[in-house]
């Protein structure tokens, strides 16, 4: 019990003291997830919108394996990816391996079906007539468009905000992908990894306390975004 609270009490000096390496590791944490994430909205929000307005052929098919697709496990991802990246891969001359451009490369494939599926449920709730009354006052499809997503706003943020929460507390593409090297590819969940393996809980204890606090956050904007979506 005493082992515990001296560490959770150095973790705690560690976090309110701006430790460098501490600090530096969530830098590259935040980094490379919001890079993925800003990806990944780039390319699931007009996925989702298309999906959902698109007369395409096999959609049910397609939504469920997009629903499929959020119970990929990380480390699948992380073995696909390093078979295209590594160096004997397609992608191997591109150096990318062990760099914080392979994780986020990896994470974007975590959750661009995060975005993707989440968007297409906030599309599908707004009410059919929004479009109608629209394309009635003289709107043009992109137009028509705007209007959809503007009143869907909430809950396409909710889903970023989802994605986000998802890549921000990932171990595997970053273990396998990153390297956990210092100062480099190493995040708050793989230095949390190497310093349980280690025995020295202090750091791993505040970078969890920090990821706590992040994940907190995360899901109070996750939430309030979803209520105003409901109202």
């Amino acid at each position: 019990m005493n082992f515990f609270v001296d560490s959770f009490v150095s973790a705690l000096f560690l976090v309110t003291s701006g430790d460098q390496e501490l600090f530096q590791i969530v830098g590259v944490s935040l980094q490379v997830s919001s890079f993925s994430t800003c990806i990944a909205s780039l390319l699931g929000i007009p996925f989702g919108f298309f999906v959902s307005f698109g007369r395409i052929p096999g959609k049910r098919l397609l939504i469920t394996i997009l629903n499929t697709l959020l119970a990929l496990p990380t480390v699948v991802i992380g073995l696909f990816v390093y078979g295209f990246i590594s160096r004997r891969g397609i992608l191997g001359p591109l150096d990318l391996l062990y760099t914080p451009k392979a994780i986020i490369l990896g994470q974007v494939i975590l959750i661009v079906p995060v975005v993707t599926v989440l968007t297409i449920a906030a599309i599908s709730k707004i009410d059919e007539r929004y479009r109608k009354t629209a394309m009635t006052l003289g709107a043009n499809r992109l137009q028509t468009a705007g209007v959809i997503l503007h009143e869907a706003r909430f809950g396409i943020t909710a889903a970023i905000i989802a994605a986000f929460g998802r890549v921000i507390s990932e171990v595997g593409i970053s273990m396998m992908l990153g390297g956990n090297i210092k100062g480099f590819s190493r995040t708050m969940t793989t230095a949390m990894a190497l310093e349980y393996d280690k025995g020295a809980f202090s750091l791993a204890i505040a970078l969890g306390l920090v990821l706590m606090g992040l994940s907190f956050s995360i899901n109070i904007l996750f939430h309030f975004f979803q209520g105003r979506y409901r109202s």
